[in-house]
């Protein structure tokens, strides 16, 4: 198999063939956006795609990068953060299979607002911007599909940063850990975070320090809020959690 540099994005390697785990040619009507959408609207569409491989690790997109197209994740996940010069990071976003990113570049033509690193072995749609545009404008369903996308995007981002301003590191990592996890099945109540992230990605995900995360969930651990090992993280007090942060965030009445 000969790997190939994207001519837009080198640091993105094309493996021939780019084939899904069952053996066939990726397809755009393997997307959710896409589905749906007329077969000439599709065709002309897949014409200017190119799909793409990369690695844990692999930097997608430089922030200030100069380029427009959108990314759409058919397989694996990747991370969006931002860097400061002291290399402190603060985690912004991670998308998975069936969702896309850099959607703000394609629209505006700005430089990239963040760094996109692939967090494991992802299968990446690179459309370019005018082909992308083009498709939007001509399908209602697909420009109120982004639409969509871009609100909730901004209301977690509104929410996020409220948390940062409003909410002690304890509660914040309350928020952020209710967020991460999924009901725990056999025990009504409790809610599970697995695989656990490491201290560092969740002190970049509220905007702390790793050692005041790490104290806090010994802390939270030995009050019987959680559980942990090396599997996961168990959410013991769900409930009471989001009762603690929905009592921070909510403004006295008038």
């Amino acid at each position: 198999m000969r790997a190939i540099p994207d001519p837009v994005h080198p640091h993105l390697v094309w493996l021939r063939p780019a084939m899904t785990e069952n053996g066939r040619a990726p397809s755009l009507t393997d997307l959710p956006f896409f589905r749906g959408a007329a077969p000439a609207a599709l065709e002309r569409l897949a014409a200017a795609a190119r799909w793409r491989v990369v690695e844990p690790g692999q930097v997608v997109v430089d922030e200030d990068e100069p380029s427009t197209d959108i990314f759409f994740v058919a397989a694996g996940a990747v991370r969006v953060q931002l860097r400061a010069a002291s290399g402190r990071e603060v985690l912004l976003n991670e998308f998975g299979a069936g969702e896309f990113f850099g959607e703000l570049s394609a629209i505006d033509g700005m430089p990239r607002a963040a760094n996109v690193t692939a967090v494991a072995r992802s299968r990446l749609c690179i459309i370019p911007a005018r082909a992308f545009l083009d498709f939007v404008f001509a399908t209602p369903a697909a420009c109120h599909a982004l639409l969509r996308t871009l609100a909730a995007k901004l209301r977690l981002q509104t929410e996020r940063t409220l948390e940062r301003e409003a909410l002690p590191v304890r509660l914040r990592l309350f928020s952020e850990l209710l967020r991460l996890s999924r009901p725990r099945a056999g025990a009504p109540g409790e809610r599970v975070v697995s695989p656990p992230p490491p201290h560092h990605e969740l002190a970049a995900r509220i905007g702390a320090r790793r050692e005041v995360v790490s104290r806090e969930l010994s802390d939270m651990t030995r009050e019987g809020w959680l559980s942990r090992d090396r599997r996961a993280i168990r959410i013991l007090r769900a409930d009471e959690m989001q009762r603690a942060v929905a009592a921070e965030l909510r403004a006295p009445a008038a």
